[in-house]
């Protein structure tokens, strides 16, 4: 069995599955993923998101808003309330975005800190996005107490060396399609070098569909090529990678809600 770790489910073109989500569930099914968590970016469409996932017991969510969704400040207030609903199992996704928004940095750290302190209230892991602030991340974290909690660096791009010091966090590393792409040779040379026992597989889906799929919308069937690619590069069996990112899920995600 496979879990993806990290999906958009309100942001697939349902168009595409003849309007049906369940469309989507199936083919992840019939690829060997029973479960994923449907992943929040802003709290203004969580509500819907929710609604959305709220029939099915196999889809986890969690509640935040994505560096990226920062055209009002986060009210820590309603962050808080909304995380404490048992079907939410993770804080975020926060964190920060430097390659893409440098100029709401200050608007993301307020916000990024703040989801620190609620996950830490609540008692349930971190979903981080980092793209281009390492230090500032990792500094946020640690100032933050994150260890208490833990969480996942989710879509990983950055360094091996990153990677390490949210690991001495307790946090792990979740690894996208983005390993397979043609110009992600650093990036698998940092995933050869992570622990798997640390990892976690998934597609972002709707985005960054893997080899073989560049082109289409990437759903959750597709983490199936995700694991399969890790597997090869590491030189393990699949088995082995979906046995061992499932039960890194279970173990930060379920033990924490």
């Amino acid at each position: 069995m496979l879990i993806d770790s990290h999906c958009h489910l309100d942001k697939l073109d349902l168009s595409l599955y003849n309007n049906s989500l369940d469309n989507v569930l199936n083919n992840a099914y019939a690829n060997g993923i029973k479960e994923m968590l449907c992943v929040s970016v802003d709290l203004d469409s969580y509500p819907q998101m929710l609604e959305l996932i709220k029939p099915y017991d196999n889809i986890y969510a969690s509640c935040g808003q994505h560096p990226l969704y920062q055209e009002n400040l986060t009210d820590p207030l309603l962050l808080e309330k909304l995380c404490r609903d048992d079907k939410v199992v993770a804080v975020g996704e926060t964190g920060l975005d430097a390659f893409y928004a440098p100029e709401t940095i200050a608007v993301q750290t307020q916000s990024f800190v703040d989801h620190v302190a609620v996950a830490v209230a609540v008692n349930k892991p971190l979903i981080i996005h980092t793209r281009d602030a390492r230090e500032q991340t990792i500094d946020i974290l640690r100032n933050g107490h994150a260890e208490k909690v833990g969480g996942v660096l989710h879509c990983f791009t950055e360094t091996i060396e990153m990677a390490k010091q949210a690991i001495d966090m307790g946090f792990y590393i979740s690894i996208s399609g983005i390993a397979t792409f043609k110009n992600a040779s650093e990036l698998r040379e940092v995933v050869k070098a992570l622990p798997l026992d640390r990892m976690m597989v998934e597609t972002d889906s709707p985005y960054l569909a893997p080899v073989p799929h560049r082109g289409k919308e990437n759903q959750p069937a597709f983490v199936r090529d995700v694991a399969q690619f890790i597997a090869d590069l590491k030189g393990v069996t699949f088995e082995e990678v979906a046995q061992t990112t499932t039960k890194n899920f279970y173990d930060l995600f379920l033990q924490k809600a």
